[in-house]
């Protein structure tokens, strides 16, 4: 019997795939998953152009980045130039009726501007060139706030939920129901033609973005992160974790799927759970999936992650759960739930008319 079930979900997997990959109305589904991986390339190219205009900075200046903890407010640009020499960039400004004078100097790895009002120094300015550390917590902010919660839940959203109730709107899914296989096998092949679609789309996005955020710099800095660091533990952290939250976010709106006529208002309200996890209470904050997917994260972003300071205020903080244990209660909530989603779809009666 165990043998006849596998190969019929087998058979149901095959015809699923077909559907789920090159649907038209799956389309977005990419491009969701492409976005972020374009503003990472977008943020290397920007990168790289500062670096080159640093490097021409730094040729048309010769000065020593020791002697600027020498300038002081209030010398005047007279004394600056006396100490530095001639900037490799001026810009002037007029702000409330007063000239802003900016001196640029460089040393090809950090920029000094130094702001001068009424001729007399006002402050100083540092921009340094982009490091891997600054760029991975970069990337584990947008991956944990935006990426999971937004890409990868619609993602899903748009893949899971279609799955039953999507049959049911083209009117298609009798013939599944009157095909002489069990009704859990079907749910079986489905949820794993929607979780093998969703984990490699989303799982490939997330490798091309640690690629395109990492394309500024060079191989040896990129070596010396993957294989003497933490790199390659901190890739296979994030694709699992990706994994994990098709997993889970999948049998969710899969269920959704089967129990509510109109899945979106479900739907939403998980979505706002999930986007609230952060000023939940710890508490409340463990009835979620982010806080688990967050928990497995290699590096912990910041609670109230690119929030204005006023809303950052609300932000709580709960300890994190030990990676055994949030992999085993993800695993198994996502059992439980399709559990309950097969008992709902073993009664399932189809009216068309009504649905």
């Amino acid at each position: 019997m165990i043998s006849l079930w596998s190969r019929q979900i087998l058979a149901v997997l095959r015809l699923e795939m077909r559907k789920t990959f090159f649907a038209r109305r799956g389309l977005w589904i990419y491009l969701l998953a492409l976005a972020p991986v374009v503003l990472f390339a977008a943020h290397s190219i920007d990168v790289m152009q500062q670096r080159a205009q640093r490097q021409q900075r730094a040729a048309a200046c010769s000065f020593s980045p020791e002697r600027m903890a020498e300038i002081k407010p209030g010398m005047t640009r007279e004394q600056v130039i006396a100490m530095l020499g001639q900037p490799a960039h001026r810009d002037m400004r007029r702000r409330r009726r007063e000239a802003h004078e900016f001196l640029w100097y460089s040393d090809a790895q950090t920029d000094f501007i130094i702001h001068l009002t009424g001729g007399e120094v006002t402050g100083i300015n540092r921009r340094e060139s982009s490091n891997l550390s600054e760029d991975s917590l970069v990337f584990a902010g947008v991956f944990q706030f935006f990426y999971l919660r937004l890409a990868v839940f619609f993602g899903c959203l748009g893949v899971f939920m279609n799955l039953f109730r999507g049959e049911l709107l083209d009117k298609s899914l009798h013939f599944y129901f009157l095909a002489p296989v069990r009704r859990e096998v079907v749910l079986a092949g489905k949820f794993l033609a929607g979780l093998i679609a969703t984990v490699l789309i989303f799982s490939l996005s997330t490798v091309l973005q640690l690629w395109a955020l990492s394309w500024h710099f060079d191989s040896n800095s990129i070596q010396q992160y993957l294989w003497q660091g933490n790199g390659a533990h901190h890739v296979a952290a994030y694709i699992g974790v990706t994994a994990l939250a098709c997993i889970g976010y999948g049998s969710v709106l899969l269920a959704a799927g089967i129990f509510f006529r109109n899945p979106i208002v479900p739907a939403a309200l998980v979505l706002i759970w999930e986007s609230a996890n952060w000023i939940l209470p710890a508490a409340l904050k463990k009835i979620s999936i982010i806080f688990y997917l967050q928990s497995l994260s290699p590096i912990v972003a910041p609670a109230g992650y690119n929030v204005p300071p006023p809303l950052a205020l609300l932000a709580s903080t709960a300890a994190a759960t030990p990676a055994y244990l949030a992999i085993t209660g993800l695993l198994l909530m996502s059992l439980v739930v399709l559990t309950i989603a097969a008992l709902k779809l073993r009664r399932l009666e189809i009216n068309y008319s009504t649905d």
